[in-house]
């Protein structure tokens, strides 16, 4: 079956001539937009984009389903901008609380988003830890959560969580190493309640328990703490997307990872506003 994202994203494509230019119309990263016209070559068997030199072009194929693919999306577009008009996308505010991480990097994407698709509905951003996020979507004080959770953790009452995506966990230390055998002698920097539990969880599958030296949230502290010399770290893969030092080293811990998840309060149906932006969360992340 056809996916609309792939076709969303040959016409792009087909329109810039360019997976660079795409990638920045649709808000992805360059190596998506060439998975998602991998996955439409697999789903129609045919082949859609060639090499030529160092760019692409389409195929007489992909010429003719781009052509289609651009018919497609102006319709959805079309029947979404009429639906929009009857649901209160035209104007509004969202409000949303992440922790540090993901409103370094997933939350500014999905603003971005919204300004083009639906400029008259603001996005209003707090950062909170994920205990404070929880407690004001419960509060009212904001409408969805963006929350790191461990695989298997109890769901809130009354919350209803989407899972987004994935976080890997990565080992930060001053000199590229093997991994965490190497450091149940070492000094640990620790973060709050949370972390450190994910910290036990991770040094324990190498059979020790950590000796936490120092404590900080702060994916920049953390950082330069471990460059100083003054111990090892794991930190998630969106807070090194976020803030990344030149002169620290990063081995992604097979096996481990924090699951990403937008978490709202009370029964269903989200407000248009807020499920609009519960799309571009899922979008982005995925991405």
């Amino acid at each position: 079956m056809l996916s609309l994202v792939h076709l969303e994203v040959l016409a792009a494509v087909a329109r810039h001539g360019s997976v660079t230019e795409a990638a920045k119309e649709l808000h992805y990263s360059q190596p998506s937009v060439s998975h998602h016209l991998s996955r439409l070559e697999a789903a129609t068997g045919v082949k859609l984009v060639q090499r030529v030199g160092r760019g692409i072009r389409l195929t007489p194929e992909g010429l003719l389903l781009a052509g289609r693919a651009a018919e497609i999306v102006g319709r959805v577009d079309a029947a979404t901008t009429e639906l929009a008009a009857h649901a209160g996308l035209r104007s509004g505010r969202v409000r949303v609380a992440a922790n540090a991480s993901a409103a370094a990097t997933i939350v500014p994407e999905v603003a971005a988003a919204l300004a083009e698709r639906h400029p008259g509905l603001e996005l209003s951003l707090f950062e909170r830890h994920p205990v404070e996020a929880l407690e004001m979507v419960r509060h009212g004080e904001v409408e969805i959560a963006v929350v790191f959770r461990h695989a298997g953790a109890p769901a809130e009452e009354g919350f209803r969580f989407v899972h987004l995506g994935d976080d890997p966990i990565h080992l930060i230390s001053r000199q590229q190493d093997d991994g965490l055998a190497n450091h149940r002698h070492s000094a640990w920097i620790g973060g709050c309640d949370a972390c450190r539990e994910e910290l036990e969880v991770v040094c324990r599958s190498e059979g020790f328990a950590p000796r936490i030296s120092s404590h900080s949230d702060d994916m920049v502290v953390v950082q330069a703490l471990v460059a100083a010399g003054a111990g090892v770290a794991v930190l998630p893969g969106l807070g090194l997307r976020a803030h990344r030092r030149p002169d620290v080293h990063a081995t992604e811990l097979k096996g481990f990872h924090r699951e990403i998840h937008a978490a709202t309060y009370g029964d269903p149906p989200d407000p248009p506003g807020v499920a609009a932006v519960l799309a571009l969360l899922r979008r982005v992340l995925s991405a």
